[in-house]
């Protein structure tokens, strides 16, 4: 069976150095589906996605991990976002049609943002300037800087997968120099095609044949969006009554249309007034309380 929208842990048992690996199909094309732009645009929200589900698999947290580039470039914005339950979404916004480049010929000067919001904790940040060949150099500029830990990542993106894999080197391990500098030997002859191509095995083969790799169960990916009704009448009720009254009086109806999914809402008047005064109580029972 051809392995798809799956994540795929992996652990060099006689070596400092861990991996994993994934594929995204049917998700990747969910996601896209609702994203503008040309191939080339979608590519990088691809494999930001492909990243972010490998990323968020290195780390104990329960919540979502959320990636993030802006710049004043041709593509102005992309996220992707994972969270602990291995479900996606993510959006690019930027021109339709923009040149395969380096990162800062597609973004111009930007910044590479890794957040991590817990829900058992205070939420996790970390920056680094947008430099690079691509995604994959600035993740690994990223991890040196921010993680000091040795980190390798090849992503890819066409029109029907993303797909990634990522090396790491294990914390605190001695001697781990010569295990690492001989695994990202092994790794470096992977070739794109075969990323596509292969299931995890049949890579894991390919490149580490001579090694004792363990590979844990596979994990399903699925892209999902977490808006809601309720959420967004959280944002409007922050807007206070002052802003939805003048948006109200230009036009009927407030509508919202959620950027990752497309999901449209729609707030009349009688919505409005019913989102404040419930919101309001909500407020004044917890003051009393």
């Amino acid at each position: 069976m051809i392995e798809q929208d799956l994540l795929r842990r992996f652990l060099f048992e006689e070596l400092g150095v861990r991996g994993e690996w994934v594929k995204l199909t049917t998700s990747w094309q969910a996601a896209k589906q609702h994203q503008r732009g040309s191939e080339n645009v979608q590519q990088q929200l691809g494999q930001a996605l492909a990243a972010v589900v490998m990323l968020s698999a290195t780390v104990k947290f329960k919540g979502s991990m959320i990636l993030q580039a802006q710049g004043d470039g041709d593509i102005k914005t992309l996220v992707a976002q994972a969270t602990d339950q291995r479900k996606i979404r993510g959006l690019v916004r930027g021109k339709e049609n923009v040149t395969v480049g380096s990162l800062e010929s597609m973004f111009g000067h930007g910044r590479l943002v890794l957040t991590i919001e817990s829900q058992n904790g205070h939420p996790y940040q970390g920056i680094v300037p947008l430099h690079g060949s691509n995604l994959a150099a600035a993740l690994q500029t990223y991890f040196e800087q921010s993680e000091q830990l040795k980190t390798r990542l090849w992503l890819f993106a066409n029109a029907t997968h993303a797909v990634g894999l990522l090396l790491q080197e294990l914390p605190a391990q001695e001697n781990y120099q010569a295990d690492w500098e001989h695994i990202e030997i092994l790794a470096n002859t992977v070739t794109e095609q075969e990323l596509f191509d292969l299931d995890c095995e049949q890579l894991l083969y390919r490149l580490f044949h001579q090694e004792k790799v363990r590979l844990f169960d596979p994990e399903p990916v699925e892209f999902s969006c977490a808006c809601s009704r309720s959420n967004i009448e959280k944002t409007l009720f922050a807007m206070g009554r002052t802003e939805l009254e003048d948006i109200l009086k230009e036009r009927d109806i407030i509508e919202v249309t959620c950027e990752f999914c497309s999901e449209h809402y729609r707030f009349d008047k009688v919505d409005v007034e019913n989102i404040l005064s419930q919101q309001n109580a909500a407020t004044d029972s917890e003051t009393r309380h």
